[in-house]
């Protein structure tokens, strides 16, 4: 049949004529007829296709000549006939009085974040006089089996067509070609460089679309492209290598004509050979890239070191081979092993120096990179390590990649290590701008994320209060009742220091806004922020009275009235005013202390609310009203004795040095403290005694509380009137013998104590929960 087929006849006929359904254009609708003649004119093949054409009019605008227009349309569009001349006219008045839609910039601007690799065109040295035709293939496929110049003319002209995707069918169906153009591949790929990039090229036009994916991999060009890269990068480490020797002898004799000359033809051979290594690692990672759309393939790939094949590559300088690199990386590291790979080798390193770069879209795809990198805690520390925190503060600016940079900068913050890092960029400044510059809207999530973040950091908080930075911030929170603006006031006003008396002029407004009408979670953070005020000067008694505040937080100890969160706080907010005498007088009189006590029965296994109620003992054992409510009117002393031994040290720590309060200041207490003590260090022994005596042996002493000598006490170190204070017992616990409470005094949570001998409190922090940022 294909020896009949002599002449090609072609027929478009348009169908149907629309507007687009977006923007100013006309779409016309036609059909292709193409028909195959043999010599005696008879038709030995038929095809019909389908296709549209958009005629984009732009300048169509309310003061258009309408009638004008639709004639310039229809002399310049040969598809259109000028019969349909009203048809147009008529079109074009709909699109001149349609209302312009408002999806266009969001459109454009999701099309603009969508970052492809660019279209591959035909490579420098593949270009031929000549045009190819389809029904010449059988003549190009001849060529393969000629020298390598024929190879190279053959495979260039099956290329020409290949490019149109209409004719990649029917090279589909031509099995010869594609079976010949596979085995020279295989053959010749180390003889010619070009060969090699044309025969890719024409699989790479094959994995362009999905359905065509069988074939290429029908040949192994995959598993092929793997092997070539492979080779020309460890040819590419040889002249390099040849290159430096050439270089290093140049340098030791300079005065050598003749080793200028060998350096200078070694440069020029080598940016030849770089130029077309580079097209073809283009070529064979675009073809692996289409591939890898199946992840079975990509997995594949990832066995045979694509990941390290794919860095090495980073060490060049053509933007488009990056660009395609970055690309590909960025697509391989949504899948955990693969990102184990990257952070083997060095990945971070590599990429760090494209950052800041000219090239847009490298930049935007290096960002989205370091982006899934930087779920990992150990890529996050490289990415500090290598100086990259400065150089994304310093892109803040760029409207298009902001926001990938703030998801970069927040997941970065949520290192303790690294926060105060920030310190030491132009971040901070940049952040309190863009909260200020912010409009009556929500503020978007990450700049308030990172926000938070920061402020659990002293120096970070502090530079955010320079100037009127608290002032803004409390206006706007405020005014918006904004919960996660008030969380980043609240871990401001933690820190001691400079920053803490600066809440002083807003006790009022975080007072008033503590009501059960208001929304919990907004109350949660504006009484986390007041209970982190442990100011001297700062009147509780007053404020509680005027806000009507302790009928309030009576009511929330009941277990069950709230969320645990805001109970939790409710409870740390009377252990902050309980250091006013007369504050805790007015909380031992409402019925505080009761509710604590069936409060901590009812919490009893969350060590959070157990250290918090026993602080708040703490406090209160100085002040004499509420002591004596506490140790003749409760149980609270028994309790504190059964939480002496706690596994948790914060727990042990605040509950010794309450109880060495009590035992100063009542006898009867004070020798069940000792005897438990003693009790407690001594255990080996006491069992030991008991097991002697159970058998028939007396007890050594009739009543062991009789000889008190035997235990540790305060005699002659305290004053005589009893009056002590909480930092003397933080003192003295070494004396107790209780060596077991001694440790690191640094914050367990990386948040600053407010006060000498406060418990750390663990907000924000659930060690039950996985954070949401990592893989695992």
């Amino acid at each position: 049949m294909q020896d009949d087929a002599r002449y090609l006849k072609r027929k478009v006929t348009a169908s149907s004529l629309d507007v687009h359904p977006t923007e100013k254009a006309l779409v016309v609708h036609y059909e292709v007829e193409a028909s195959i003649l043999g010599e005696g004119g008879g038709q030995v093949l038929e095809e019909r296709k389908e296709g549209q054409k958009i005629i984009r009019v732009k300048s169509l605008s309310p003061s258009t000549d309408v009638g004008a227009l639709a004639k310039k349309v229809v002399e310049e569009c040969k598809l259109i006939s000028s019969s349909r001349l009203p048809q147009v006219e008529q079109l074009l008045y709909y699109l001149q009085n349609r209302k312009s839609s408002h999806v266009e910039p969001k459109v454009e601007k999701k099309e603009k974040r969508a970052v492809k690799p660019r279209e591959l065109t035909p490579f420098e040295g593949m270009e031929l006089n000549e045009e190819a035709s389809i029904t010449r293939v059988d003549e190009y496929v001849e060529l393969l089996y000629e020298g390598i110049p024929e190879k190279i003319r053959g495979s260039a002209l099956i290329l020409q067509l290949a490019r149109n995707p209409d004719n990649l069918e029917e090279l589909l169906h031509n099995e010869a070609a594609l079976g010949a153009l596979a085995r020279v591949l295989r053959e010749d790929w180390k003889q010619s460089v070009e060969l090699a990039t044309i025969i890719i090229y024409i699989f790479f036009c094959f994995s362009s679309f999905s359905q065509f994916h069988g074939v290429v991999s029908h040949y192994k060009i995959g598993v092929l492209c793997l092997s070539v890269v492979e080779h020309e990068l460890k040819r590419h480490d040889v002249w390099r290598e040849e290159l430096r020797k050439k270089n290093k002898a140049y340098i030791l004799s300079p005065e050598n004509g003749s080793l200028r000359r060998d350096q200078d033809k070694a440069l020029r051979k080598y940016q030849t050979f770089l130029a077309k290594q580079e097209q073809l690692l283009r070529v064979s990672l675009y073809l692996l890239l289409n591939l890898a759309e199946d992840t079975r393939t990509e997995l594949k790939m990832r066995n045979k070191n694509i990941v390290g094949l794919l860095v090495k590559v980073l060490d060049r300088d053509d933007e488009e081979l990056l660009v395609l690199v970055v690309s590909f990386l960025k697509k391989l590291s949504i899948f955990l092993e693969n990102k184990n790979d990257m952070a083997e080798v060095d990945t971070i390193d590599r990429l760090a120096r494209l950052v800041p770069c000219d090239h847009e879209d490298l930049l935007n795809l290096t960002l989205r990179l370091l982006l899934n990198l930087s779920f990992d805690s150990g890529l996050r520390a490289k990415m500090v390590e290598v100086g990259l925190l400065p150089k994304l503060t310093a892109l803040l600016g760029d409207e298009n990649n902001h926001q990938v940079i703030m998801r970069i900068l927040y997941h970065i913050s949520i290192d303790d290590a690294f926060k105060g890092m920030f310190a030491y960029t132009n971040c901070i400044p940049q952040l309190m701008r863009m909260l200020y510059e912010h409009g009556e809207g929500d503020i978007e999530a990450e700049l308030i994320s990172v926000c938070i973040n920061l402020a659990a950091n002293k120096r970070n908080a502090q530079l955010m209060c320079e100037g009127n930075g608290l002032k803004m911030l409390m206006k706007r929170a405020l005014k918006m009742k904004d919960c996660l603006l008030m969380k980043m006031i609240r871990n401001i006003s933690q820190h001691d220091g400079p920053t803490k008396p600066l809440f002083i002029d807003y006790v009022g407004d975080f007072a008033a806004e503590i009501r059960a009408e208001e929304e919990e979670e907004w109350v949660l953070e504006c009484l986390g922020t007041l209970a982190n005020l442990t100011i001297s000067d700062l009147d509780w008694e007053l404020v509680l009275k005027e806000y009507n505040l302790v009928p309030y937080l009576k009511d929330r100890l009941k277990p069950g009235s709230s969320e645990d969160d805001l109970i939790l706080e409710v409870v740390i907010m009377i252990g902050t005013v309980s250091m006013d005498d007369a504050c805790a007088a007015m909380l031992a009189k409402s019925g505080v202390i009761p509710a604590l006590i069936e409060l901590l029965n009812a919490q009893q296994e969350d060590d959070e609310f157990v250290c918090q109620i026993v602080y708040v003992f703490y406090q209160m054992v100085f002040h004499q009203a509420t002591r004596d409510v506490i140790i003749k009117d409760t149980q609270a002393p028994a309790y504190l004795i059964d939480l002496m031994h706690d596994k948790n040290a914060e727990i042990r720590k605040v509950c010794d040095n309450t109880l060495d309060i009590i035992a100063e200041y009542d006898e009867e207490w004070g020798k069940k403290i000792q005897s438990e003590k003693f009790r407690f260090h001594n255990n080996q022994w006491l069992d030991m005694v008991e097991s002697r005596q159970a058998e028939s042996e007396p007890y050594l002493y009739d009543n062991e509380n009789d000889r008190t000598d035997l235990f540790y006490s305060a005699d002659g170190i305290t004053p005589a009137d009893g009056s002590v204070s909480p930092d003397f017992f933080g003192d003295l616990q070494l004396q107790n013998g209780d060596w077991h409470h001694t440790g690191d005094s640094n914050d367990v949570f990386d948040q600053t104590s407010s006060s000498p001998g406060r418990p750390v409190t663990a907000y924000g922090f659930r060690p039950d929960e996985q954070p949401f940022y990592q893989y695992q």
